[in-house]
């Protein structure tokens, strides 16, 4: 019962799987036209748009680079000025918000795909499918008789079924062409708001950098109790110095002489040197 069932249904021949694939042409090229169209209406020039915001940012001028944004119509500028207004929160904010802003728009830039995607892989299987139907039909106009009407019929059972192979792979190769250049395009997108959110976060680093960066100098703190080079005598006033004594004459057991030294101190620019190691240390050896 099953099996005539189903021999009913393939003698219904090829004629319909055609006029499906017809619709799933249209379809397909329906979709393609929406996605050139989608990505020729927010193109722009990528390399002279990072030229400005990049020249609005090496001067510290965010509204400019706002400017420059909003009057790009691509969707990279989109993207990066919607987490241009996140620069308070620093780097990190402006990366989080180009992430959550380009997943938003993820949904336009792939509208259509899935359907394009789907015809390119399965068009060529139901051209198949209208094959098989259209030799189904072939032969069993063959088993009903060796007279010259029956084999003019498996003949055009048989041209019938090619032709349903050939609309399928008419209709899957446009598909699979117009899926490969909107992935393409799609990764260009994507490069080009990671390369406009890398500026604009760098620059955010460098003015973080620039405002909280101290300027330290090294300075030297005289020791307590000795007197600055600028106050001391000259070197010719001073008492000619000792002969060393000799080491075999030294008690081995006797500690070094202590003597009052310079110690260095961390000081920023501008600031007096501070004494405090020195002090330290001398309170130590004392």
């Amino acid at each position: 019962m099953l099996v005539e069932r189903l021999l009913r249904f393939a003698l219904l021949g090829s004629s319909w799987v055609l006029y499906l694939l017809l619709a799933l042409s249209v379809a397909s090229f329906a979709s393609a036209l929406d996605r050139f169209r989608f990505f020729r209406r927010h193109r722009d020039d990528q390399g002279a748009l990072s030229r400005r915001v990049r020249a609005a940012l090496l001067d510290d001028d965010f509204e400019a680079a706002d400017a420059a944004l909003a009057a790009s119509p691509s969707i990279e500028a989109r993207v990066v000025r919607a987490a241009l207004g996140f620069r308070a929160g620093g780097p990190g904010a402006v990366s989080d918000a180009i992430e959550s802003e380009l997943g938003r728009e993820r949904a336009a830039l792939e509208r259509g795909l899935t359907l394009l995607g789907t015809l390119g892989n399965n068009a060529p299987f139901v051209g198949l499918l209208g094959t098989v139907l259209g030799v189904i039909e072939a032969f069993h106009h063959l088993g009903g008789g060796q007279s010259k009407e029956a084999m003019g019929n498996v003949m055009a059972g048989i041209a019938e079924a090619l032709v349903a192979t050939g609309v399928g792979l008419f209709v899957a190769l446009p598909a699979v062409v117009a899926y490969n250049l909107a992935q393409k395009r799609i990764g260009d997108i994507e490069a080009g708001v990671t390369s406009l959110g890398k500026l604009v976060t760098a620059s955010l680093k460098s003015r973080e950098r620039g405002e909280g960066g101290a300027t330290f100098s090294w300075a030297v703190a005289p020791a307590p109790g000795r007197a600055p080079a600028s106050d001391r005598a000259p070197a010719s006033d001073r008492a000619p110095a000792r002969s060393p004594r000799p080491a075999g004459d030294a008690p081995r057991d006797a500690a070094p002489p202590s003597r009052p030294g310079r110690e260095l101190a961390l000081a920023p620019e501008g600031a007096p040197a501070f004494a405090a190691l020195g002090e330290g240390a001398a309170g130590e050896r004392a």
